[in-house]
Order: structure tokens, then C-alpha cells, then sequence
């Protein structure tokens, strides 16, 4: 007899049902991640929403949060494993759990044996001539085609008649067999074996050997990736930061009064790129395979220093935003950056890039272009150096900037241009106001 499950039979069956934790979606382009580190033991216990652990991706670090209240009852991928998207890296259970293996609960009673079934009588095998004669007509049509006997064929048929799929069988059957016959061509020259790789030096009496991130390793990748395939050229100008510096001392306690955020000169780069940019487009733009791809958009990445290495959270449409919104969000990314809490939204898409070596007292440098981008501005330490004003020379807060393209796609009276107005419009933020 069969019985309706009652409520306390549903009960016990969640009772030891446990929640996997799976690798979420990490973004377009990524697919694989390093399980960095567990932020609980098995056995400990976790509630809705709480973080679980950390997954290292090539470009952000992220969390994977608990979807159930209960207790880590199995870690199945350890620290320093690499996962895909969807992999289930434990289990969350209700406290009943131990390394995923539920406690069992009171046995149910056994029931009355079941009578084993009588077997069933076989099935008679038909003649050859009853077989034949129950044979459709496309199995003899085909058969007579191929001078095949029907009779050395085991039939797969109700009562065990042959189908024609049975001759198709037999014949790639013998067409194998007279191909295994011929004899084999003389193998082709196996080429050399590659040499094996070096092995990996022992760490000295004042070394210490530490594997690379996979954020480490990215970025390693991808400065080979643009020095492997783009035709990288840097120019240089300077900019006189009197004019500038001017503005922003004679505003910023009205400015962070009003907007709550410090006015620096990063909105400024940014405003006077956005113009530059709108001028010379190929330094917005990409080559995608045989095409140029030129962006009718302004999405500026900001690069920002962390532990883990240099990422480029990218301000969406900047061109849309006033100096405030530009400063807030600079601000938002840049914490961001340095808590491990960007998402991959945030580090892809850019179409132009801004570096400040300066913040580290660079005084010049040639930046890397952030592929596939075709242009990287590098700001530098303002110092304070005797420049040729008419015919008298002054002391004045000079920059040096540098602008690393890609000459493939942007040349170099493009370059040039670029970089002069960038310049112009620093030294006369006016012009920025007046998108000149």
C-alpha cells in the first residue's frame, strides 16, 4: 500500500536537503575564476546574504554570498583551485549536515515482500524462409542491389525480422572490413618534441616564491597583448597649471560646500579630453579585425593603484556629466577599487584611458595603451620650473603629459592635435565651458 506524504514527511525530507553554492556569472568575456579564499569553515553557521567566500577573476576580486540560512556543510573547491561559471563550490545545509553526507533519520518500516514476477516465455525464433518472407520490400530491394543474403543478417525487427538499417550496418560493416584489409600508409614524420620547459628556480636563502594572482597574471597578459599587436608611439607636451590651479583654489570651498565632493583636477583631464576626443575621434576609436570601429560616446577609464595591482574603473558617458558628478564618481570607483568591490560593469567598455603617475612623483613617463583602446593620456608631477613667458622668464607650476597611441589607426599630426588641445584647455579652462 502506498500512502500521500503528510506534512511531517515533507518537513523531514527538507530538513536534510542541503543549497549548493555555484559560481555566479562573472561577466562578459569570463569564464573561469580562482577560488582566493574561504571566509568560513565547514560547520560554521551563515545567514541570508552573508559573504561566503572570495572568487579571483582576471580583472576584480568578488564575493559569493549565502542564499539560505544555515550551516557550511562542505567546502568541495579549496583555496587556490580554479572554477568555471556554474560550478558548485559547497553546500549549505540546515545543521544535520556533515561534509555534505546527511544524518540519517528514523528508518521508514519495512513492507510485505513482493512476490518475484514469473519470467517471461521467451520469444520463438521464426525460420529463415518465415523471416524472409516477412521482409519488407525496401530490405529485399536493397539486398538484391548489394547481392547480400538476408539469412547471414541478424535481424533487429519485431520477431526478429531484418530492417534495412540492419543491411546498412552489414554493408559499412564489410566496407570497414575491406578498408582494414589495405595495408596503411607509411606514417608522416612526427615533428620534434617541443623541449620541456626550465625548471622553476629554487627560491634563495633571502627569496620568497609567491604564485601569481590571476589579476596579476591578467595584466601581464595584456601589456604583452598590446606590445605584441599594436604600433605604440608616445608624444609629449606640456601644460603651465597656473591658470588651472588658479580656478580650482579660487572655488573649491564653494564648490565642496554646494556638492559635497572636493573639486580636483581629475575632472578637468577628463572635460579637456572629452574635447580633444570630440576633435581628432580615431583616438575614441578601435580596430576590430579588418574594421575601425569610431565610438560616439565618451566612456573615460580612470586607472587607480590597488594591492592587487593597476585596474581601470571606467566613468560612463562623461561627457554628460558636469565636473561634480564626474569628481563623485571618480571618487565612488576609486574606493571601490582599493575595498576589492568593483564589478566587471566597471572595468569594461572604456573607450580612452587617463593615468596619473604624478600621485607617485613620475615626472615622465610613456604609458601602455589598455587594449583594444588606440589612446592613453599620462598625467605627471606638477613642478615648479623657469619657463620663457614673452621675453621674461618665470617660474611656473609646468606638468609634462604624454599621450601613447596606436599609430596604426591614429597618426601622428592626429596625435599631436589632440594633445595640443588638451593642453589649451588646462592652461585656459574657459575653453572646456565653450567646448573650443
Amino acid at each position: 500500500k502506498f500512502r500521500r506524504p503528510g506534512r511531517a514527511d515533507r518537513k523531514d525530507r527538507k530538513s536534510i536537503m542541503a543549497t549548493d553554492i555555484v559560481v555566479p556569472q562573472l561577466g562578459e568575456s569570463v569564464t573561469e575564476a580562482t577560488v582566493a579564499k574561504w571566509l568560513k569553515a565547514e560547520g560554521d553557521p551563515v545567514k541570508t546574504d552573508e559573504p561566503l567566500l572570495e572568487l579571483e577573476t582576471d580583472k576584480v576580486t568578488l564575493e559569493v554570498y549565502a542564499t539560505a540560512d544555515g550551516v557550511l556543510s562542505e567546502i568541495r573547491v579549496p583555496a587556490g583551485q580554479s572554477v568555471e561559471v556554474g560550478a558548485v563550490l559547497g553546500a549549505i545545509g540546515d545543521g544535520a549536515e556533515v561534509s555534505g553526507r546527511p544524518v540519517p533519520s528514523a528508518r521508514p518500516e519495512p513492507g510485505p515482500a513482493a512476490k518475484p514476477a514469473a519470467p517471461a516465455p521467451a520469444p520463438k525464433e521464426p525460420s529463415a524462409g518465415q523471416a524472409a518472407a516477412v521482409q519488407s520490400p525496401a530490405v529485399r530491394k536493397l539486398a538484391a542491389e548489394h547481392d547480400v543474403d538476408t539469412a547471414a543478417i541478424a535481424g533487429t525487427g519485431k520477431d526478429g525480422r531484418v530492417t534495412k538499417g540492419d543491411v546498412l550496418a552489414h554493408l559499412e560493416t564489410e566496407r570497414e572490413t575491406a578498408r582494414a584489409a589495405k595495408p596503411a600508409p607509411a606514417p608522416a614524420p612526427s615533428p620534434a618534441p617541443a623541449p620541456p620547459p626550465a625548471p622553476a628556480r629554487a627560491a634563495g636563502p633571502r627569496e620568497e616564491r609567491i604564485r601569481m594572482t590571476r589579476l596579476r597574471k591578467r595584466i601581464a597578459e595584456r601589456l604583452k597583448q598590446a606590445q605584441n599587436t599594436a604600433a605604440m608611439l608616445t608624444t609629449f607636451n606640456e601644460v603651465d597649471m597656473t591658470e588651472l590651479m588658479a580656478v580650482r583654489e579660487r572655488y573649491k570651498d564653494a564648490f565642496e560646500k554646494k556638492h559635497g565632493v572636493k573639486l580636483g583636477f581629475m575632472s578637468f583631464f577628463v572635460k579637456a579630453c572629452i574635447v580633444g576626443l570630440k576633435e581628432i575621434p580615431a583616438v575614441n576609436a578601435e580596430i576590430d579585425g579588418d574594421d575601425l570601429v569610431y565610438k560616439n560616446y565618451y566612456d573615460i577609464g580612470v586607472a587607480v593603484g590597488t594591492e592587487q595591482g593597476l585596474v581601470v574603473p571606467v566613468v560612463r558617458d562623461a561627457d554628460a556629466l558636469s565636473f561634480a558628478q564626474i569628481e563623485t564618481t571618480i571618487g565612488a570607483l576609486g574606493r571601490k577599487a582599493r575595498d576589492g568591490k568593483l564589478t566587471i560593469d566597471e572595468l569594461t567598455g572604456g573607450t580612452f584611458t587617463i593615468s596619473n603617475g604624478g600621485v607617485y612623483g613620475s615626472l615622465l613617463s610613456t604609458p601602455i595603451l589598455n587594449p583594444p583602446q588606440s589612446g592613453i593620456l599620462g598625467m605627471h608631477k606638477i613642478q615648479k620650473r623657469p619657463v620663457a613667458i614673452g621675453d621674461k622668464v618665470e617660474v611656473r607650476p609646468m606638468m609634462y603629459l604624454a599621450l601613447t597611441y596606436d599609430h596604426r589607426i591614429i597618426d601622428g599630426r592626429e596625435a599631436v592635435t589632440f594633445l595640443v588641445r588638451v593642453k589649451e584647455c588646462l592652461e585656459d579652462p574657459q575653453r572646456i565651458l565653450l567646448d573650443m
